[in-house]
């Protein structure tokens, strides 16, 4: 890496300072102690885990297991900002010139106490991110697992130094390809983009001309197009843009219209934000999925069950739409049945801000919808005056009935939650074909729902499909209970690393990510050259 400090220095500074530390060690020791108890009891974890060692050095001692730690610590500060940590806040350069600097004991009780506290900041940034996902967009509501300070500390002091810091950031491939994809990245913005962006609205087969050229070095330099010298939109360049297509969530017709050539023209450096945010959403998510879980990824507008590891089942999925109030949430749960023939208990929200309105002007309206009150009790329309009723005093509620017409379709899948989300069929299958797919009040409707309800009870029957058509057939509210329950995470990722190698984009649909990448600049996140 370009940059690196050298880690042989290292090693030679660090020999040379348990040398010193250990000359008169006992006559020594008790002036780094007193400094090192002075430095760290403000903090209730770290003073702890000292008094419980007597005060003894961690990583500028006179042993070997010091010294492999305080080399672990420099090299993984090195190596931050390849995980997309700043600089700036964890650097090597600092701790090699604060070491040189400290001529006392004293003054290495303090550096001790320094260090260890530098560590556990690491420890949590690299493991678990910088931010706190809620703090930056309300509606990310990701519980990130931390380790605990203590388990942190002891958990270096018991084993090897270098295994235990590659241990701390998540080790899951997609982390790992995520990295990878980082550095290539890096290289293709260095060396200027991808090139002239396409100034065209619209590209078809057999095109000729500066802008067919401009799109055809953009997929060169992306690697979907081996070097031409062609002006035409030939049959290579079809098969790029296609491929380009389906890396991309668009529909695969191998024509640059709009929305296509709006993605080709995206810079290289906007690519790398993307993937400097989904390694911070992969920290924050660094935590066991499930063997067989439904993973919702809201950017991609697909519903999945994985199990282990492997992609079992895909649906395309509509989600919420952009609207303040009807964006879907990012949180994790479990789904323990489904409902079929399910009725709609209409939320609040839509009640006085969508049908109450209707009913004001004409009391039959929405006739498809029952009131209801506090009760569940049934409540006729004749004699009601809804202009007598605000959004605060209206006292009803409303349902729609079982059917095929039904708000929720003839299937619901339920995790139950605060947010009130969960996963259902619609008669509304026409928003399906769209290719940007964010249409409803906040669940996730789904394009294949009696296959998915199929998937989820084959491990716990012979014959699903069969379980499930005799519920459907009763033509009433039927609970079918989830042998095994499922995770549920309804994710949001604009940057994904394949398994082959390479990565996916998909569109910022909330601006969430724009969002997490102003927050990360603010705490130092570079990405070097910006050029195009």
């Amino acid at each position: 890496m370009k940059g690196r400090i050298d880690l042989s220095l290292v090693k030679v500074m660090v020999t040379a300072l348990a040398l010193v530390f250990s000359t008169d060690l006992a006559a020594k020791s008790i002036g780094f102690k007193q400094s090192l108890a002075q430095h760290v009891v403000s903090d209730r974890d770290i003073s702890r885990f000292y008094r419980a060692r007597d005060y003894h050095s961690l990583w500028i001692g006179p042993t070997a297991q010091d010294r492999a730690r305080l080399e672990a610590l420099i090299t993984a500060f090195a190596d931050a900002q390849m995980h997309g940590l700043p600089k700036a806040r964890f650097n090597a350069e600092s701790v090699l010139s604060k070491l040189q600097a400290a001529n006392s004991q004293s003054a290495l009780g303090q550096l001790e106490a320094e260090l260890t506290s530098a560590f556990l900041d690491y420890a949590r940034a690299v493991r678990s991110g910088l931010l706190i996902p809620s703090e930056v967009d309300e509606e990310i509501v990701r519980k990130v697992r931390y380790s605990k300070p203590l388990e942190l500390l002891e958990g270096l002091e018991a084993g090897d130094a270098q295994a235990f810091f590659k241990s701390l950031p998540p080790q899951s491939r997609q982390y790992r390809g995520l990295l990878k994809e980082k550095l290539r990245l890096e290289r293709q913005v260095a060396a200027g983009g991808w090139g002239l962006p396409v100034t065209a609205e619209q590209l078809e087969p057999e095109a000729r001309g500066a802008q067919v050229v401009r799109l055809r070095d953009r997929m060169v330099a992306m690697g979907y197009l081996s070097r031409t010298y062609s002006i035409a939109y030939d049959a290579p360049l079809v098969d790029a843009v296609a491929r380009f297509q389906a890396d991309h969530g668009l529909a695969v017709t191998g024509t640059a219209n709009r929305l296509t050539l709006e993605q080709v023209n995206i810079a290289a450096s906007e690519r790398l934000a993307s993937v400097l945010v989904a390694l911070e959403r992969e920290r924050w998510f660094n935590q066991p999925l499930g063997a067989r879980h439904i993973s919702v990824n809201l950017t991609d507008f697909k519903a999945k069950i994985v199990d282990f590891g492997k992609v079992t089942f895909e649906t395309n999925s509509v989600v919420g739409a952009v609207d303040d109030d009807r964006r879907s949430p990012e949180f994790s749960d479990t789904m323990e049945y489904m409902v079929i023939n399910p009725s709609w208990y209409v939320p609040r929200s839509i009640v006085v801000g969508e049908y109450l309105p209707m009913l004001q002007e004409d009391a039959a309206s929405v006739e498809y919808l029952e009131l209801r009150d506090d009760l569940g009790n049934l409540v006729a329309r004749e004699g009601l005056d809804f202009n007598s009723f605000d959004e605060e005093t209206f006292p009803f509620g409303m349902r729609q009935p079982p059917s095929p017409g039904n708000a929720l379709g003839l299937v619901k899948f339920m995790f139950p939650n605060r947010h009130n989300i969960y996963l259902h069929d619609t008669p509304a299958k026409n928003l399906f074909g769209r290719e940007v797919r964010a249409f409803s009040h906040g669940c996730i409707r789904l394009a294949d729902p009696f296959d998915f309800a199929y998937a989820l009870l084959a491990v716990q029957s012979d014959s699903p499909k069969a379980l499930f058509q005799e519920a459907l057939g009763l033509g009433e509210e039927v609970q079918i209970d989830l042998l095994r329950r499922i995770p549920v995470h309804i994710i949001y990722r604009t940057a994904l690393a394949r398994p082959e190698g390479g990565l996916e984009f998909r569109p910022d649909v909330y601006g969430r990510d724009a969002k997490i990448w102003l927050a990360l600049q603010r705490e130092g996140v570079v990405m070097g050259d910006v050029t195009g």
